[in-house]
This record gives C-alpha cells, structure tokens and sequence, in this order.
C-alpha cells in the first residue's frame, strides 16, 4: 500500500530541520505529530498519601526531564524549599542541564553519567552511599534502580509524582492515515481508548523499542515496521527505508 499520510505519536519537532520533514518533502508525504499520551503530575493530596517527606532527603535521582519537571513542581505546590545542599544524580548531561531551568546549576552539587544508562551514573551514587536518595518516578513503573542499589546497600525512596494518561483527539477530528508510529505501550493502549471501534485494515504501523512492539501484537494488531534495526538506528530512518519500499 502506498503511504500518503503518516500519524507520528509525539510532539511537532522544534526544528524544521527535522529528518521527518526532510522525508515529508522528498517522498511527498503528509506527516502530522500527535501524542497518543501525555504526562501529568499527581495532585498533591494523593502524593501526601504516600507519607514521603521530601526534606527527608539529601539526593535526588532523575532518569528524565519528566521527573525534573514534577519533582520541582510538586514541591511548589507543597510549599517546600528544595535546600542548596540538595545533591541531583542524572542518567545523562543532557538530563542534569535541564535542572538549571529550576536552579542555579553552577551553585549545585549535580552528577551525571556518560554512558546515559543507569550503570554509568551507579559508581557516583556508590561514592555518596551515604545520602539519603529519592527518586520520581511514574505510577507505572520497575523497581530496576531500587533493586541496583539495595544490592550495594543504599536507601532509596520511590516517589509516585506523574502518571502518564491518554490524549485524547478531537471527536471532529480525521483520522485517515496510512501509517501510525508509536514509541510506547501506553501509546498503543490510548489508540484503543480513544478509537474503540479501530480496524487496522490496511493502515500500516511501525514501533520503536521491542515493547511497544510487543504491545501492538498483544492488542491482536498488525505490525508492519519495528525499529530500531542494524541498517535503521534511528525511527526516521525505519520510516524513510519503509516508505520507499512502499511507494515505488
């Protein structure tokens, strides 16, 4: 089937210099961004059910901009003052640079890893084991970090301070496209909210990451383009390989 129009479930690039453009222009294809979910913080009367006080500890671990941004916000609306001598703990730079959107990166004590996986970041926290860790994370999470730590003997605390929920489209809106590309499970659950009645037919779909795959199989759909692959590292290169071989 040849593609015409292609549903991408994230947000529109910042960019124009966006590889997805570059496609859209060479191939004459029609490519719209639409996020399947999106994430919100938790109120603030359910994160106090959980009993955490934040200035109970003296480092945070972020493993995403998400957890930056609720982190910071939750303790606004908690009226708590994150103290300078609070230590932050990163998987990334890119990660750990995004905290100056709330501090004073210079004046604060921030570690992060090179590899952008959590055993790069491990041999900073096994140096401070002695602080008191906390770390947001979403409702629905693995416990792969707390079970890393436990086995050298560090504290941490999980903190559910975001939930991801689905986003849902306009009633109005068309939804006529050849191909759907989804980047999480939580994406491929929110297309069944959203469109109860969906029949995949000949509308293609692509994935990145083994389970988002795994879920558009599990949800009895087709699935048409998994990446990343060897010869496709990247989703836009999965895209540019697929269409072609399509539209010819």
């Amino acid at each position: 089937m040849k593609i015409k129009k292609v549903l991408v479930s994230q947000p529109k690039p910042a960019s124009e210099k966006s590889p997805y453009y570059d496609i859209a222009n060479k191939y004459g294809v029609k490519i719209d961004f639409h996020p399947f979910i999106k994430v919100v913080s938790v109120p603030v009367q359910e994160f106090r059910q959980q009993k955490i006080s934040i200035l109970d500890h003296t480092a945070v671990i972020f493993t995403s901009r998400h957890s930056i941004d609720h982190f910071f916000t939750l303790c606004e609306e908690l009226r708590i003052t994150v103290p300078d001598t609070m230590k932050y703990f990163c998987n990334s730079e890119a990660i750990a640079l995004y905290i100056q959107k709330y501090v004073q990166y210079r004046k604060r004590k921030i570690f992060f890893g090179t590899t952008g996986k959590f055993e790069g970041l491990l041999p900073f926290i096994i140096k401070n084991k002695k602080e008191k860790f906390i770390i947001p994370v979403s409702d629905v999470h693995n416990s792969e970090i707390k079970n890393h730590l436990d086995k050298h003997s560090i504290g941490l605390t999980e903190a559910v301070m975001y939930r991801t929920v689905s986003n849902e489209f306009d009633k109005d809106e068309a939804f006529d496209y050849d191909m759907l590309i989804f980047f999480s499970p939580s994406g491929v659950t929110s297309l069944k909210e959203n469109f109860p009645n969906f029949e995949q037919k000949n509308v293609c779909i692509g994935t990145f990451g083994s389970s988002t795959a795994q879920a558009v199989k599990d949800a009895g759909l087709r699935l048409d383009l998994e990446a990343p692959t060897v010869k496709a590292p990247s989703m836009t290169a999965a895209l540019e390989e697929f269409i072609k071989g399509n539209n010819k």
